[in-house]
């Protein structure tokens, strides 16, 4: 099961050594943020250390995509709900002015999220646009985080434990869903695929036990 590339290089480093040359490509690295979850905790990267991330942006009162996407999150949850220190889910609100922790906290209990590890996030508007932009490139478009900014977007965007982006997918296909998960998974397990019980931990997952 290969492992999921790298994404966004910051640059390339040139390095010659007598006649041969060799590149080194540094990769984007996400930068440390805060923001306030569903219970109204202060959570920062540093609360999630050793934990691969997956990250959506949505927004409470939406109509279209949003419903579709949280419940497809709640999928993978569900996979890896037992195993809560691996993986940490993390919904920004796009519409932070009127998404309060209460709006959160109830959206949070509609769709059963369960805090133990997925978070919906809220904050400063123009922090949160500046991540999703910068920081894990969803958008395309440039904006100021103003009153008449706004981003939306299907993607999930897949962070590995040394906070580096390592996949992008289509949060409304079920297909792209399965291969998250199953990326999730490859990513903490990377270096210990040979240990006991690894393949029986895939097969499990994946047939839903």
């Amino acid at each position: 099961m290969p492992i999921p590339g790298y994404y966004i290089p910051e640059r390339v480093d040139t390095i010659t050594k007598g006649s041969s040359i060799t590149y080194d490509t540094v990769f984007h690295k996400v930068r440390d943020f805060e923001m306030t979850n569903q219970l109204g905790q202060k959570v920062s990267l540093k609360d999630m250390e050793g934990k691969v991330l997956l990250i959506d942006f949505f927004f409470t009162s939406c109509p279209g995509i949003c419903p579709t996407l949280t419940k497809n999150l709640r999928k993978i949850q569900s996979a890896y709900l037992k195993n809560d220190t691996l993986l940490q889910i993390l919904s920004f609100s796009v519409d932070p002015v009127r998404d309060s922790v209460e709006k959160l906290r109830k959206y949070a209990y509609d769709y059963q999220v369960n805090p133990d590890n997925w978070w919906l996030l809220t904050g400063d508007k123009k922090e949160i646009y500046d991540l999703a932009r910068h920081e894990f490139f969803v958008s395309v478009t440039e904006g100021d985080g103003g009153p008449d900014d706004f981003v939306h977007t299907e993607k999930l965007v897949l962070i590995d434990k040394n906070r580096n982006i390592r996949g992008y997918y289509n949060g409304l296909d079920s297909n792209a869903i399965k291969q998250c998960a199953s990326d999730i998974a490859t990513l903490y397990l990377a270096k210990d695929r040979h240990r006991p019980g690894f393949m029986q931990f895939l097969k499990k997952l994946f047939s839903g036990g």
